[in-house]
């Protein structure tokens, strides 16, 4: 069984604290001692420009000699950080005797505690320890908490605190005082604060808000960026699109607004106008407004006409691009888009039409060296497949159509150009890509496909 550590918050403030060694290693430990306010001695006959630095500004006390017992007279804690595993027993054996608490790095098994990896956020601490089992762990984990908590959670803190002194000295009861506490904890309070922060320092140009272009990926939300995962994570508005998966929405905060803008082609929805809109609007109100897109925002997206609408207004935004579909259909299908050996180009379109929406010069495009990223084909299939023969493509040219990237639901139907008139309509999201690098395996299926017909569709969509 592992032994068992009381994780405590020491107070070193004015305590005399000892370090043997001033190297790489020791400047980290000297550093951290010094941030507590502690009266830190360094006993070394070398020691590293930054020591000598702190010695020559008074911040520490360096003795250019080797270690004495005699050192630890009146320490409260001492720290080996040299090169010899003898002197760290030696210094460990002597600090037992003294009752004095001892961390020789990197030997556990000299340590009465370890240097955890802390997250700081200023009156706010998270301290992570693996027991010295393992250190890098540790700092991996304080990465992710610190893209978690970000640098708002400290004024947060303070405000928090602020308030509880206050009711502690106007005798407010305790049961009340704990709900209200239980409040100004909460993440209502929190997207709270960072508005009023926000209105406070002027964010947006006078405007107050601010909005996020956010690419949501292809589905699956562990291909979200860091980023995006973070803004997301402390969004108060958030409007998104209608093929963006629900474990990406809930991402956000549970106070934000959620809007479903999805447009979605002959069915009555939201206008461009009225997006406009309300990003403007929240964006005024001093709101962090979150535009959540599937896979890239800039991507056939509306973001080019919302952009515009913003810098009319005077509203301040930001783009956190997405994996776009493309990229994810290619790495479902294990497919180089721009192989060298068959694809100079890659050209992306779009087969969706609806009222007003831009239609492919085909002709003008179609060349042999190169892949056809072709978003939103719907259930034009036999459409595209008549089109790009038309415009000079093979019917042997082989094709992939990728449904649901990246999700449990993903779906790959491998065929080619001639069989693609036929081709079943898998669910939306879907991909099509034509052209030589989607070869593998396209020869088989679609001997295949040309036998079976529907019974082979059938059997691929279940």
């Amino acid at each position: 069984m592992a032994e068992e550590l009381f994780p405590a918050f020491l107070k070193l403030d004015g305590r005399r604290c000892l370090v043997a060694g001033a190297g790489r290693v020791a400047e980290s430990k000297i550093e951290s001692l010094v941030r507590c306010g502690a009266s830190v001695r360094v006993v070394a006959p070398e020691a590293t420009e930054a020591v000598r630095e702190a010695a020559r500004a008074g911040k520490i006390i360096w003795e250019q000699r080797r270690f004495e017992q005699s050192d630890l007279a009146d320490v409260f804690l001492v720290v080996a950080a040299t090169s010899s595993p003898e002197l760290h027993q030696e210094i460990f054996e002597q600090a037992q005797r003294a009752g004095i608490l001892c961390n020789a790095v990197d030997e556990p098994e000299r340590c009465d505690f370890y240097y955890p990896a802390v997250v700081r956020r200023g009156p706010l601490q998270i301290a992570v320890s693996t027991s010295g089992h393992a250190p890098l762990l540790a700092q991996q984990i304080r990465q992710e908490l610190e893209e978690h908590f970000g640098t708002d959670y400290g004024p947060w803190t303070e405000e928090i605190g602020r308030a509880r002194n206050e009711m502690l000295a106007s005798g407010v009861r305790p049961e009340e005082r704990l709900a209200r506490l239980r409040e100004l904890c909460s993440a209502r309070s929190l997207n709270e604060f960072r508005e009023r922060h926000q209105s406070e320092t002027g964010a947006g140009d006078g405007c107050g808000g601010k909005v996020y272009f956010l690419g949501a990926g292809p589905g699956d939300p562990e291909l979200l960026t860091r980023k995006a995962w973070k803004i997301l994570r402390s969004a108060g508005v958030v409007l998104h699109d209608a093929l963006v998966p629900a474990e990406i929405v809930r991402l956000a905060p549970p106070q934000a607004l959620i809007c479903d803008a999805g447009k979605r082609c002959g069915e009555k929805s939201i206008t461009q106008e009225e997006i406009h809109e309300r990003l403007i609007a929240h964006a005024r109100a001093g709101r962090t407004v979150v535009r959540l897109q599937g896979g890239d925002p800039l991507v056939f997206g509306r973001a080019g006409e919302e952009m515009a609408a913003l810098r009319a207004a005077g509203v301040e935004f930001e783009i956190v691009p997405g994996v776009t579909a493309a990229s994810a259909a290619a790495a479902a299908a294990q497919i180089s888009l721009t192989h060298r050996q068959l694809a100079s180009k890659l050209i992306f379109l779009s087969a969706h039409r609806c009222a007003g929406e831009f239609v492919a010069d085909w002709k003008s495009l179609v060349t042999h060296d190169a892949t056809y990223a072709i978003y939103m084909p719907g259930g034009n299939y036999e459409r595209i497949a008549r089109e790009l023969l038309a415009a000079g493509l093979d019917g042997s040219t082989p094709c992939v159509i990728v449904s649901q990237a990246s999700t449990p639901q993903q779906l790959i139907l491998r065929l080619d150009l001639a069989s693609l008139a036929d081709a079943p309509q898998p669910p939306a999201p879907a991909l099509l890509l034509v052209g030589e690098v989607t070869r593998a395996e396209a020869v088989e299926v679609a001997a295949a496909w040309g036998a079976g017909g529907q019974a082979l569709a059938n059997q691929v969509l279940g």
